[in-house]
């Protein structure tokens, strides 16, 4: 299972995922980044084929500049993205004896970034449609994607959007933390990217497990005043 989340903050955009991929055809799991950059200032995650995503890596890494500087981010990633799947659509062989149902050539990219003062965060689909999501404030996508939208709406009450990016990651985390306990196929490392007018940060394994321990104060702090309110 495949879970990229990317939430808004008031003063930055957070991205976050698992690291589990799952090979159906081949029945087995392994651990593998799944947010990379997009340049400096953006970063990007996807779900599906990994054929697909190693071409459009590729791709982003040659053509970040043009697709940062242009003036509809999304027309720009979709003009990168739609000749990498229709080449996968069109060389994909469906019917290979012994080994139905081994998966498709379809892929869900989805970028993000702050320009302008403004956030925002694309989807581009495996039909090659585009998604903004920006002034939705959040958005998943991947098979785990359902429930990180509903871990997503349990944390609404605090408002992520009015809040700092530095509050965005704990949240985040906690979501990931949170599909780690209830999903098999989510797990750990975490990758996590805050973007600001900075730019990209991509943390290390030291820095989540750090924040980590703040998510472990903040749900700390929640059990003590429940504990003070019904006890």
């Amino acid at each position: 299972m495949t879970v990229v989340l990317a939430t808004v903050c008031r003063d930055g955009v957070v991205l976050g995922s698992d690291s589990q991929i799952t090979d159906k055809g081949r029945g087995m799991t392994y651990p593998a980044d799944k947010l990379h950059p997009l340049g400096k200032s953006a970063a990007w995650g996807g779900s599906g084929a990994r054929s697909v995503l190693t071409d459009v890596e590729r791709c982003f890494n040659e053509n970040s500049a043009a697709i940062l500087e242009a003036p509809d981010i999304g027309r720009a990633l979709q003009g990168q993205v739609l000749p990498i799947l229709r080449h996968h659509y069109d060389t994909f062989i469906t019917d290979v004896p012994g080994d139905e149902g081994g998966g498709t050539p379809s892929a869900y990219v989805m970028a993000a970034g702050w320009r302008d003062g403004e956030p925002w965060i694309l989807e581009i689909t495996p039909s090659g449609m585009i998604g903004h999501y920006g002034d939705i404030g959040f958005h998943a996508i991947g098979s785990g994607a359902a429930m990180a939208q509903q871990a997503g709406s349990l944390l609404s009450h605090f408002h992520l959007a009015d809040r700092p990016v530095r509050f965005g990651c704990a949240a985040v985390l906690r979501v990931l933390r949170a599909l780690d306990l209830t999903s098999a196929s989510v797990g750990k490392p975490f990758n996590l990217c805050r973007i600001d007018a900075e730019g990209a940060h991509h943390f290390s394994e030291e820095e989540i497990e750090e924040l980590g321990d703040v998510v472990g104060r903040w749900e700390d702090a929640e059990q003590a005043v429940i504990a003070d309110m019904f006890d």
